[in-house]
This record gives C-alpha cells, sequence and structure tokens, in this order.
C-alpha cells in the first residue's frame, strides 16, 4: 500500500511542481510543448501533455479523478495501473494528434484519467472475477457521467482525449484480463 502511495503522489507532486513552474517562471510558455494534431513538432507533445495544465484550477480538477481512478486501477494490480497509463499516455496521446482539431494544443492529465475509466469500467467484461466486477459497478456509479466527455461540447476541452483515452484504455483492460480457459470460465455440470 504504501508503494501505491508513493507512485500516486509522486505523480501529483510532479504535476503541480510543473504548473507552478510554469505559472511562476514561464507563464504558460511551457503549454506550447502539448500534442499539436498533425504537427511533426507537436508529436513530440504526446509525452509531455499528461504533465502541462493551463492554469491551477485545470490541474486541481485533474488531480481528485487521478487520484481516486488511479488507486482503483492499482487495485487491480501496478503491472495493469502502469500498462494503462502507458497506453493512455502514447496511444491516447497518438490518437488526440490524429483527430485533434488542426491548430489547436491539447494538455492535461485527462487522456490517462479516461484511461483509468476505460480500463475500470470495461474491466469486468474482460477479466470476469468478482472484484473486477465490484470495482466496474462502483466507477460507473461514482464516476459513469465522464462519458459524456468523450463527446465533442465545451469549447477548450479536449473531447478528442478523452474519448482517445478511454479508447487505449479499453485496450488495456482487454491485455491485461486474466488468461482462463473455456473449462475454468463454463465448468462442467
Amino acid at each position: 500500500m504504501k508503494t501505491k502511495v508513493l507512485i500516486l503522489g509522486a505523480i501529483v507532486v510532479v504535476i503541480w511542481s510543473l504548473e507552478i513552474i510554469d505559472l511562476v517562471v514561464f507563464r504558460g510558455g511551457l503549454n506550447q510543448f502539448g500534442i499539436r494534431p498533425r504537427d511533426l513538432e507537436g508529436f513530440w507533445g504526446i509525452l509531455f501533455a499528461p504533465f502541462l495544465h493551463g492554469d491551477l484550477y485545470h490541474v486541481s480538477a485533474n488531480t481528485v479523478p487521478f487520484v481516486i481512478l488511479g488507486w482503483f486501477t492499482m487495485l487491480r494490480g501496478l503491472g495493469r495501473f502502469f500498462l494503462t497509463t502507458f497506453l493512455g499516455i502514447v496511444l491516447g496521446g497518438a490518437g488526440t494528434w490524429l483527430i485533434g482539431a488542426p491548430h489547436s494544443v491539447h494538455i492535461g492529465l485527462s487522456g490517462v484519467i479516461f484511461a483509468y475509466l476505460g480500463f475500470l469500467m470495461l474491466g469486468a467484461i474482460f477479466d470476469r472475477s468478482f472484484w473486477a466486477i465490484i470495482v466496474s459497478i462502483v466507477v460507473t456509479l461514482l464516476y459513469g457521467g465522464m462519458l459524456f466527455g468523450v463527446l465533442p461540447g465545451t469549447v477548450g476541452i479536449s473531447w478528442e482525449a478523452h474519448l482517445c483515452g478511454f479508447l487505449s484504455g479499453s485496450l488495456s483492460a482487454k491485455l491485461g484480463a486474466r488468461k482462463e480457459s473455456s473449462n475454468e470460465r463454463f465448468p462442467a455440470r
């Protein structure tokens, strides 16, 4: 448990520290290093975007769901947490780079948050364990309304990152599912 708290805490400290440094020292200038769709230089933003935020409100709005959904993801195993985080950053970011609006910049941790959401909500479909089902139900009840964030709507909010993050989390749920033989899943009577 201590390791899980340290991992989540370290990520939160890095994100908040970067945002404070960006606001105080660079006056928001680091945000240019986010994902810039279909721009070759903006492709590198895939690696940086989750750590950059527009302001303190943006980083605080991402912190709470990151910690809660990240914790639920860790409860499924550290390997699954790291796989989901990696896929959320890389595949979610690449998808955002491909489908994002031209001349836009996408920043923030929400793509990773939506990856956790996809992993947790769909985990019960692929990994039919009792705990996966319970976690899926709890997460859906608490955060199911976030699914509307994958649809175009509010200007300035990257539905593209939300959608691509959710899809990458869904893939993580599929890849991380326990391998069971058909005999274990459907026992003989």
